[in-house]
């Protein structure tokens, strides 16, 4: 993180602060308009000069004031996430809106998403991780000499078939001995709390299983690893990334940024990573592969359940103008009121 004298972050805060207002250049002359003349041009030009020279600031065009680059951007909102606190306004809203009925948790989430849509005039996002269900039975049943079926029984009677490859030689006995191999640590168990354990046992050779057996067991957790942790995601306010276009560049990364949302499953991948991390998390532009041709930024924080362990995460995606000392807390503190609100249901 590069340090800068109080003189440089005003200097860049204002053009910041122009930059989400406009999208418009800011030049020596409207600064030193804005800052009151206390300084002169000829200094101001020469702070912008060196912000440049930092790659904090670029000029788009010959004669032109300045714009923030990506990384100027970043380094500006770094320095906000420590500051920036939320009007009492737009909690209370948040609140009533979040609290306004008994709303179930899919309906709370919807409305989760469409008030950050409506408060950041963005897409608001929630993502909503599939919970891992108690298994009841899995078996397999051979489908031809070199495949078989894995049938996986939840306690609520959901059922999940997946394929599965067979060793040369298995038999029908080989079947049974994995089925019920895995049924006896399974049942009662998710998947993913009963898997390492197995792993351990099969390392150590604590069951004695033929090696047929235990490759089907083996390819059996292979295939199911992964099950029950996809997510669905809701989005509100896409129409709203359009209200901010001032210009044809922007139109063509707003018509990206709906290519990416209809792609959940790209979206859904980011927001599972932020759910390892402390807080919100902020992608802008480039700086994720997902953004890295979409100018477009994402502002997210996980959300936890009543036993402190997060479960999903909320979030609003926008150009790259969107109003960061406003988002920033409005995301962090929508998720405090969801983490909340979820551990009272």
């Amino acid at each position: 993180m590069k340090l800068l004298n109080p003189r440089s972050f005003e200097i860049l805060r204002h053009i910041v602060d122009a930059y989400v207002q406009t999208g418009e250049p800011m030049g020596s002359l409207t600064l030193a308009e804005r800052l009151g003349n206390t300084l002169s041009s000829a200094t101001i030009r020469n702070v912008m000069a060196r912000l440049e020279d930092l790659g904090l600031l670029y000029s788009p065009h010959v004669s032109a004031g300045r714009l923030p680059t990506e990384e100027g951007l970043r380094f500006f909102v770094q320095g906000l996430l420590e500051g920036c606190d939320l009007s009492e306004a737009d909690r209370h809203l948040i609140e009533d809106r979040c609290q306004e009925k008994k709303l179930s948790l899919t309906d709370l989430l919807s409305e989760v998403s469409a008030v950050l849509s409506g408060l950041s005039k963005s897409a608001g996002l929630v993502i909503i991780p599939k919970e891992e269900k108690i298994l009841k039975h899995i078996e397999f049943i051979a489908i031809d000499t070199h495949c078989a079926l894995a049938i996986m029984v939840t306690e609520e009677g959901d059922v999940e078939n997946r394929l599965v490859d067979l060793p040369r030689g298995f038999s029908q006995s080989t079947l049974v001995e994995a089925s019920n191999y895995l049924s006896a640590r399974l049942t009662g168990h998710t998947l993913s709390n009963a898997k390492s354990r197995i792993t351990r046992e099969l390392a150590s050779h604590q069951e004695k299983l033929d090696a047929l057996t235990r490759e089907v067991v083996e390819s059996g957790l292979a295939i199911w690893s992964g099950a029950g942790k996809k997510a669905s995601l809701i989005v509100n306010g896409q129409s709203n990334l359009l209200d901010s276009v001032q210009h044809i560049e922007e139109l063509n990364a707003i018509k990206d940024i709906f290519s990416l949302l209809e792609k959940k499953e790209n979206l859904v991948s980011l927001l599972d990573a932020s759910m390892k991390a402390d807080g919100v998390q902020i992608f802008i532009g480039a700086e994720n592969d997902l953004f890295r041709h979409v100018g477009c930024s994402l502002v997210m924080s996980p959300y936890e359940n009543k036993k402190g362990s997060i479960v999903g995460a909320v979030g609003v995606i926008g150009s790259t103008r969107i109003n960061y000392g406003r988002v920033i807390p409005m995301v962090n503190y929508t998720a405090k009121i969801l983490s909340r609100l979820i551990s009272e249901k």
